[in-house]
């Protein structure tokens, strides 16, 4: 199946930073030649232009973060309809509650991330929801101001790879909360394990459809340094692409978001450049 590509410019910041401008960052890197893949445009709806934080919620754009997440999910939602295979590009990581509003509920996420992302909006130090997507479509999060009510996604069925463990009181905060029903493997033990018997294992398991959610910070800032919020420790660009190569591959996925390019940090388009040949290396045939 051909990938759908869908932009999805969302930057949870509301002050317009370089995750915005990935999609045609990367789509003028090539990225849909690269993939030989359609392309069903951008949801203009999914951008935020408020970075006021708001005082009940905690949330950044709390009043237009819904909109946003609805016009998401339609799209997703229609495209997995026609038998698409979506491929997201973000943006950041708020894009991921709009997406799973779109999934079946026995859908597996498979999470890869730098971050946990389960903070909410009285313990984020941001008010950023890509710092509560996790948080949200598993239950935890403030879901007034993000879009769903209950929790969209079976924290059983989610597998969070590649993140790093606590370094600061916010995020030891983050670690406390995160739903003891979710499968972790932190980097270290990922790496411990073998990124590549860890992908296949995820692929041939499960007995119900997948989405696979790509935030771009996993990657060691010595390998990819434009993002906005660099960990290192991370996987490096051979270890991504021995995991996620037969996560894509799997027949049961039905589609893939991938995040937080910084383009701001990336003024020659050499680092776009090179997600362009990972992406392309992972997700084509």
């Amino acid at each position: 199946m051909r990938w759908m590509v869908v932009d999805a410019p969302l930057d949870s910041s509301g002050a317009g930073r370089g995750e915005e401008r990935a999609p045609a960052a990367l789509r003028r890197a090539g990225l849909l030649d690269a993939l030989s893949a359609e392309d069903d445009g951008q949801v203009d709806e999914a951008r935020l232009r408020n970075s006021t934080r708001d005082p009940a919620s905690g949330v950044i754009g709390a009043a237009d973060l819904p909109g946003a997440s609805g016009a998401i999910s339609a799209r997703v939602a229609a495209l997995i309809s026609d038998g698409h295979r979506p491929l997201v590009l973000g943006g950041d990581c708020a894009i991921l509650p709009g997406i799973c509003r779109a999934l079946p509920p026995t859908t597996e996420l498979w999470f890869v991330d730098a971050h946990p992302d389960f903070l909410d909006g009285a313990t984020s130090p941001t008010g950023e929801a890509a710092d509560m997507d996790l948080s949200v479509v598993t239950g935890h999060g403030p879901a007034a101001a993000v879009g769903p009510d209950d929790a969209l996604i079976d924290p059983n069925r989610v597998h969070l790879l590649g993140h790093r463990p606590p370094t600061d009181e916010s995020s030891r905060v983050e670690a406390a909360r995160i739903d003891p029903a979710i499968h972790q493997m932190p980097a270290v033990e990922l790496l411990r394990r073998g990124a590549g018997a860890v992908g296949a294992t995820l692929a041939a398991g499960g007995d119900g459809p997948a989405w696979l959610h790509l935030d771009l910070d996993v990657v060691d800032p010595r390998d990819l340094p434009a993002v906005t919020y660099p960990e290192p420790d991370g996987l490096r660009w051979a270890d991504l692409i021995a995991l996620v190569t037969p996560l894509a591959r799997a027949d049961r996925l039905l589609g893939m978001s991938v995040t937080d390019l910084n383009t701001d940090e990336d003024p020659d388009g050499r680092q776009t450049r090179r997600v362009v040949e990972v992406l392309a290396q992972m997700l084509g045939r």
